[in-house]
């Protein structure tokens, strides 16, 4: 079940989505990134093949469609391969 993030402003309050769920940025170019967390009035999201998270405003954040966790999940797949620190 996912918990609801309550905004100041009186709107729908988003839904949070479950730790790992592949969210895209859409304030950073479409930046996909696993969700962490909720830090603040802010998501953390975490490069998927590793690296610093970063914190992304809600309303800037969506689900990524299945080509995007296609490319996601293959880049995370190559770095493996490739030895880098995920």
């Amino acid at each position: 079940m996912a918990v609801q993030d309550v905004p100041p402003d009186g709107q729908e309050p988003a839904p949070v989505p479950a730790p790992g769920t592949l969210m895209v940025d859409t304030g950073r170019k479409d930046r996909v990134g696993e969700f962490r967390g909720v830090a603040g009035p802010y998501w953390a999201l975490r490069p998927v093949c590793g690296g610093q998270e970063w914190e992304a405003e809600p309303e800037h954040v969506r689900l990524a469609d299945p080509i995007e966790q296609l490319r996601a999940q293959n880049a995370r797949c190559n770095a493996r391969s490739r030895g880098e620190v995920l």
